[in-house]
């Protein structure tokens, strides 16, 4: 049963640190929490000479929600707005409108 739940908690611990690097937000909670939940339930069936890989999981799971939340709340996401594309696409607009009246 220990074996099971070490397994669970890699998975998500691993699937926990894709989606933190991926831009998917706050959708790595999810596993990051389950990998965490599983290596503490790892860590409770473990007897005191097992208990060191559900401790790195642990960890591994902690830094990932760190990293997760701290992405969340330090780095924003804005839209710049792109003066010199705005420009171009009033120039042109202004060139067609030329072009279309002297093909009047």
């Amino acid at each position: 049963m220990r074996k099971l739940f070490i397994v669970l908690a890699v998975i998500f611990a691993i699937l926990g640190i894709v989606f933190a690097v991926l831009p998917l937000g706050t959708l790595a909670l999810l596993p990051i929490g389950l990998g965490f939940i599983f290596g503490f339930i790892a860590l409770i069936k473990s007897d005191i000479n097992q208990k060191n890989i559900p401790k790195w999981i642990l960890i591994v799971s902690g830094l990932t929600l760190i990293v997760v939340i701290g992405k969340q709340t330090l780095i924003k996401d804005e839209v710049a707005k792109d003066v010199q594309f705005e420009q171009k696409k009033i120039e042109s607009k202004k060139e067609d409108m030329k072009d279309l009246e002297g093909l009047e």
